[in-house]
């Protein structure tokens, strides 16, 4: 069923492309006269997980509001489990103009300008709020948010998208060497893949939508996510050990076409901005009450969670830290947010 699944999922997602091309794909760069005209524009959102996530409940609500506020000028339709493709190719669907807009892991974005690095290292956060108080602040993020609009993308804010943890097949992991020879997937990057190399692990790169066949088959050992990915994508049902090494807390960022930003009234991009500031807010509200639901249900299943010590993980990967931390700019991103801790 998965495999065909996937298979209908790629064909919508080849529909989906040709319709919004045809449909709307010219209009980033028209939008006043399609506006003036009285149309409604509908914003297509790409996401890659189920309708229960946080994240899509917060943009639901958030297209109701901003339908609302613009008096339908605008209206937002979210896709999710990577309906419009894996978050790699929707970045383009963005940069292209053929969707509005995707939410995509913060890994993903050092491919676009490298300082994003420093909020997908391990162990940069201590906490939920930590991490929200820095991803949100434009005194630390305005710049770094806008560095990417000369590839046709702005990242309008950061969602939290919980504390990944390992999970495997075959056992609880309590140190490094419980990972040796175990074949885990990650969100491609060179950061991600160095850090469960030094983790212990062998970092396999690969679209969400294929883990749990990987895992089923052989090809993976695990992965790494947080409680709602693991239990939401069934990966309880053939990775049933989950341990706490709480190595990331990598960010979800809504990226937008940077015309279509660009293209809006003053008066109807400061309604999307300020109600996608409260987007964010309600997811962070939503998710510890789903993550206590989502691992109640992971534990009916079997699954089985283990506390190991994560100093000995932090100390394994502090090569990375200072492999990664060379220039002036991510050194003095690294201090702020180090600094916003305290």
């Amino acid at each position: 069923m998965r495999k065909s699944f996937r298979s209908i999922a790629l064909g919508v997602t080849a529909f989906l492309a040709l319709s919004v091309l045809s449909a709307c794909g010219s209009s980033n760069s028209s939008t006043a006269s399609t506006l003036d005209s009285g149309q409604a524009q509908v914003l297509k959102v790409a996401f890659n997980q189920p309708e229960n996530h946080p994240q899509f409940k917060a943009m639901k609500e958030f297209g109701e509001k901003l339908k609302e506020r613009t008096g339908g000028k605008y209206t937002v339709e979210v896709y999710p489990n990577e309906l419009l493709g894996a978050q790699r190719e929707t970045i383009e669907l963005v940069q292209s103009g053929t969707i509005a807009m995707s939410i995509v892991a913060g890994s993903l974005m050092e491919n676009f300008n490298p300082d994003f690095v420093v909020f997908n290292l391990p162990y940069v956060f201590d906490s939920k709020d930590h991490q929200m108080s820095v991803l949100n602040n434009p005194e630390v993020v305005g710049d770094l948010y806008k560095s990417t609009e000369d590839k046709g993308m702005t990242v309008l804010g950061a969602f939290h998208s919980g504390i990944r943890n390992v999970y495997n097949k075959t056992k609880p992991i309590e140190t490094p060497q419980d990972l040796a020879g175990l074949k885990i997937r990650i969100i491609e990057s060179d950061t991600n893949i160095k850090m469960m190399g030094l983790m212990g692990g062998t970092g396999t790169p690969m679209g969400q939508g294929e883990v749990y066949t990987a895992i089923q088959s052989g090809v993976l050992d695990g992965g790494e996510n947080n409680e709602l990915i693991y239990t939401n994508l069934k990966h309880v049902e053939i990775a049933p050990y989950y341990s706490y090494t709480q190595h990331l807390m990598i960010p979800d960022y809504l990226i937008i076409n940077t015309k279509l930003l660009n293209g809006m009234s003053e008066e109807h991009r400061n309604i999307f901005k300020e109600e996608f500031a409260k987007a964010i807010d309600k997811e962070v509200e939503l998710w510890d009450a789903d993550v206590a639901t989502a691992k109640q249900a992971a534990e009916a299943a079997g699954a089985k969670f283990n506390q190991p010590d994560i100093k000995i993980f932090q100390e394994a990967v502090k090569p990375l830290l200072e492999e990664k931390l060379t220039t002036d700019n991510t050194k003095a991103l690294y201090e702020k947010v180090r600094k916003a801790a305290q």
